[in-house]
């Protein structure tokens, strides 16, 4: 397994965790030996927002024990007193809901409480003005939430969001189909969400991945809204280079499923290798850098990506990431212009002119 730190909370957050939307499709024996392969092989973070309430007593039965080394994100607005997901913004449901969490996870403590699936400023406004949000800090002053997340498919409310300077974890849909537009949850243009997954990354705010396969269309060539199919480790490869992203959860349905996505940690790099979305991605994501790494390697040594990446972040006011710059063994100056990378790049980056740009920036 693989770790990355939320720089927030210090938290060790594995890089692969367990959604819960397709938990209680395995029966529930096949489920528990889900979840233990998970726990036996170094996954230590869970999205507890099941299909239905049954999945929550999954989780309090599977990981009891060891609920120390488990880190949850637990949701202000999921909620089952029909026995099956429901969403709200009602204060006095949304306590009722959280208590009844609490008891099925066998646990009195959540690692990081969820302002649940905010898309629209209007649902936003409820969950302070009715009380909801008050009731979350309230628990975080009472010692029984840990940190603050929020939930969103829209780049303008995690924003908003981060504005309170509250916000400890940002729990967001990304794959190549909605960072380029394509889907029902595709919210923000390709700029706006790159920018906001390199705020967070700039204030030390961790991203969990959701929809990292957008439901299922990427694996389906047909389904597809580009008309080509990727492989599951091509979609958690391509969230895992976004800024600020320190986890992805895909939904977990089976033995076998869980059995797959344990693989990523296998699979070689060509199998992570995601830059053939290069070839249909539409015209407004040519020429800017994705950090996918098709263009190493380098011949002269610059880690190409990294560089690229630490420029962006910079840009923003990221002192850290200048920091992790002067600390790279190559940089762009090292540059020797051979034109390798520009040869390579699927997204048709100038990345010789890019190094001439970036060296003069850090001037070195």
């Amino acid at each position: 397994m693989e770790y990355r730190i939320n720089q927030r909370t210090g938290d060790r957050i594995s890089v692969i965790g367990i959604g819960s939307g397709y938990i209680t499709e395995a029966p529930e024996e096949e489920a528990a030996e889900a979840l233990e392969l998970a726990y036996e092989n170094g996954v230590n973070y869970v999205d507890t927002v099941a299909s239905s309430a049954e999945g929550y007593a999954l989780y309090g039965k599977a990981f009891e024990k060891v609920r120390d080394k488990m880190i949850y994100q637990v949701h202000f607005g999921a909620e089952y007193s029909t026995g099956k997901y429901g969403w709200t913004t009602d204060a006095e449901t949304i306590k009722k809901s959280v208590d009844w969490q609490l008891g099925q996870l066998r646990t009195d403590y959540i690692d990081y409480g969820f302002i649940h699936c905010l898309d629209e400023s209007s649902d936003w406004n409820a969950y302070r003005e009715n009380g909801a949000l008050d009731h979350l800090l309230h628990m975080k002053d009472e010692g029984v939430v840990r940190h603050i997340g929020i939930s969103s498919h829209t780049p303008e409310l995690v924003n908003l969001a981060l504005d309170t300077g509250m916000v400890d974890m940002v729990m967001f849909s990304i794959n190549p189909a909605y960072d380029y537009q394509k889907g029902d949850y595709a919210n923000g243009s390709s700029d706006e969400r790159m920018k906001m997954y390199r705020r967070c990354q700039k204030e030390g705010v961790g991203i969990s991945v959701m929809k990292p396969f957008s439901g299922g269309q990427l694996l389906d060539a047909k389904a597809s809204p580009f008309g080509n199919a990727l492989t599951q480790y091509q979609c958690i490869q391509y969230a895992l280079d976004k800024p600020g992203v320190l986890t992805v959860v895909p939904g977990v349905s089976s033995l076998e499923n869980m059995k797959k996505l344990l693989g990523f940690f296998d699979a070689s790099p060509e199998e992570r290798d995601y830059s053939v979305i290069g070839t249909f991605t539409p015209k407004n994501a040519v020429g800017n850098c994705v950090y996918c790494n098709h263009c190493h390697p380098c011949p002269a040594g610059l880690d190409i990506a990294l560089i690229n990446k630490y420029y962006d972040l910079a840009k923003m006011g990221d002192a850290l990431a200048a920091d992790h710059y002067d600390n790279l063994e190559k940089h762009a100056s090292d540059c020797v212009q051979c034109g390798h990378c520009n040869d390579r790049c699927p997204f048709k980056v100038d990345q010789m002119k890019r190094m001439e740009e970036i060296a003069a920036y850090f001037k070195k």
